[in-house]
């Protein structure tokens, strides 16, 4: 049998030491930069311009909770149908924060589609604000997401719009159809799509408790959390 002389045992057990103490320092440098990147995102408070926007809730809630969704969102729809309601119970309706749902229509986009539905809903939806404010505006959101398609297909068409602002206490359906042709609401959905951005928002849904994101998709048990670490430090 042929053995490894002295030295050479030696020499190997150096470089296996010599290459752990390589491995070891790279993973503190990946972690170190890792936390650089995650803490701010986690950490750092976020100032949102919400006047005029709609929102569920007590206007003077000591808690806000702001989400970017786009109507075309399958995961939106989910926490609008199962989370939000309730969220709503337990916190909107008792006082303890209020909701904002701020556009952000990307899908579309992302899948080249023509015309922009994501846009056109989020337009629709806004209209639907100027005659009937915050009921008309959910009211036309929970039809929207009812009557949501395939995230990769045009569905929220002028006509289904039209269609489903019909369906919506206290609206003219001649001034839908006239704030809807004429983009009269782009400018806002452009602006809330811009908060998003300024906000590092990638993705719907999104949602910031006091302008703290919640990581990954929300849902009833982490909005939870954030809102009663929120309501702790009131």
């Amino acid at each position: 049998m042929t053995r490894l002389n002295g030295s050479s045992s030696k020499s190997r057990v150096v470089l296996i030491l010599g290459t752990l103490v390589a491995l070891l320092l790279i993973g503190v440098i990946a972690w170190a930069v890792q936390r650089d990147q995650t803490t701010p995102t986690q950490t750092s408070a976020k100032t949102f311009d919400l006047t005029g926007q709609p929102f569920l809730g007590k206007a003077d809630a000591p808690v806000t909770v702001v989400a970017f969704e786009d109507f075309k969102c399958p995961v939106c729809k989910n926490f609008e149908e199962n989370d939000l309601p309730q969220l709503k119970a337990k916190y909107l309706d008792t006082g303890k924060a209020k909701f904002y749902l701020l556009d952000f229509p990307f899908l579309a986009q992302k899948y080249s589609l023509d015309p922009d539905d994501s846009e056109l809903a989020a337009q629709a939806a806004e209209c639907t604000y100027d005659q009937a404010g915050n009921d008309g505006y959910f009211g036309m959101a929970t039809l929207l997401f009812r009557a949501q398609g395939n995230e990769t297909e045009v569905w929220a068409t002028r006509d289904k719009l039209q269609e489903l602002a019909g369906s919506v206490d206290g609206i003219d359906p001649a001034k839908f159809k006239t704030c809807l042709e004429s983009d009269a609401t782009k400018t806002r959905v452009d602006a809330d799509e811009t908060q998003g951005n300024d906000a590092g928002v990638n993705g719907t849904p999104t949602a910031y408790v006091n302008g703290v994101l919640i990581p990954g998709v929300p849902t009833v048990a982490s909005v939870s959390e954030a809102i009663d670490t929120a309501l702790a430090k009131k």
